[in-house]
């Protein structure tokens, strides 16, 4: 049998070669003793050389794994950041635009709103140094209105059931000033009158308009002397045009302006003007509400500046 101790283990398998039987000693066997000359001469055993197993091989990782994997954060990063960066300026964009969008609207809109005032305001201020307050005294007592200044000669024109049954009429100026006035005609079918004042300085005469070209929804100005108060500017809008409107005396107006401009027992005679400042009707009569006998909120009516030009010239011509 082999020695043990000449055996080695590892990765090498496959079984030892010995040497040919006739040069191996055996090792059990007794002695015998044979003559000198036939004595063989015994060799230790010779082996083919063993190879040394080699240190075993650490694993290798799997080529291009971790690069993969790196590759692959750096990707989703810049992708997660593109997104984000796009999301930014898509949200920055669109509050941008949302709020350049509300300024503009906000900007029109103060725009608008400045320019219609600026357009009321320069109205007021061309057409309210005409207008006047009468103060009208009659047999019954005083009777209060307006009128407006039409021309040069001082002439002034009102309602008729403003200076009906005058006795004597007092004309109070734009600037306070106080005139006495001379009644110069009227037309009681149309409920207009003319009044005289003697020419002033500076003296400030209403624009006509032409009432023709009014339309429904317009804005327009009611100047006059409400309950005594002078000089009281309202506003509305025509509400209708070519309104029969009949007056608690039985006049009856024809093609008269219906308007939602505030209008009291004092603006009679007054001025109805549009946004340019020209006199376009004389605030009349008030729509009487029967359940309540009260006069109708929003519901007024204004003979037409057409018809008032016209009246005018006959009277002034008689």
């Amino acid at each position: 049998m082999l020695p043990e101790e000449n055996e080695v283990y590892g990765g090498y398998t496959h079984p030892y070669q010995p040497v040919s039987s006739a040069s191996v000693g055996v090792l059990d066997d007794p002695r015998v003793t044979q003559a000198p000359a036939e004595q063989v001469t015994s060799q230790p055993p010779t082996y083919p050389p063993v190879p040394v197993a080699a240190p075993p091989t650490p694993p290798q990782k799997r080529p291009g794994r971790a690069g993969a994997m790196v590759l692959l954060v750096v990707v989703l990063a810049l992708i997660f950041g593109v997104g984000l960066f796009a999301g930014w300026e898509f949200v920055g964009s669109r509050s941008s635009s949302a709020t350049t969008s509300t300024a503009a609207t906000a900007s029109a809109t103060s725009s608008s709103g400045t320019t219609l005032e600026a357009q009321q305001e320069a109205a007021i201020a061309k057409v309210e140094p005409a207008v006047v307050e009468l103060e009208v005294t009659t047999a019954q007592g005083r009777q209060i209105g307006s009128g407006v200044i039409i021309d040069t000669k001082g002439d002034i024109v009102t309602n008729n059931h403003v200076v009906s049954g005058e006795q004597s009429i007092e004309v109070v100026l734009y600037n306070g000033s106080t005139e006495q006035a001379q009644l110069v005609g009227t037309n009681a079918a149309d409920d207009l009158a003319v009044v005289r004042i003697q020419p002033f300085a500076h003296m400030t005469v209403a624009q006509f308009g032409d009432s023709s070209k009014l339309v429904v929804g317009q804005e327009v100005l009611a100047i006059g002397n409400p309950l005594g108060i002078t000089e009281t500017a309202t506003k509305g809008i025509v509400s209708a045009l070519n309104r029969s409107v009949t007056e608690s005396t039985g006049t009856t107006i024809s093609h008269a302006i219906q308007t939602d401009a505030a209008v009291n027992p004092g603006n009679s005679g007054g001025a109805l003007i549009n946004l340019q400042g020209q006199f376009v009707g004389i605030p009349t009569l008030t729509a009487v509400n029967t359940e309540t006998n009260t006069d109708a909120n929003g519901v007024s009516f204004a003979i037409p500046s057409n018809l008032v030009q016209t009246v005018v010239q006959q009277i002034l011509q008689q």
